[in-house]
């Protein structure tokens, strides 16, 4: 279920800002979102699976209050990034 450093590190290439850019907001929120897809299709076949719900809670909560720091930030960049993941809001 985690993600492989290829994965991870094709998602940073995606979304970073500039050259050195590993763990600015955007990107954060990408490997956030690609894990939480997964967990979400984890739970549709294991209904009863309390400690991978109780993560993909705590992932989705970091990714909201990410959101919402860059929202407060950058309004430009926050609706781009949702745009971009195909986020609702």
């Amino acid at each position: 279920m985690a993600l492989t450093k290829e994965q991870k590190n094709s998602i940073i290439e995606q979304y970073r800002r500039d050259e050195k850019d590993t763990g600015s907001v955007e990107v954060q929120v990408a490997i956030l979102t690609t894990e939480i897809n997964t967990l979400t299709e984890h739970m549709k076949e294991h209904k009863q699976d309390k400690h991978s719900k109780l993560g993909l809670l705590k992932k989705v909560g970091k990714r909201r209050s990410l959101l919402d720091y860059l929202k407060r930030e950058d309004v430009q960049r926050y609706r781009e990034l949702i745009k971009k993941l195909n986020i609702r809001k």
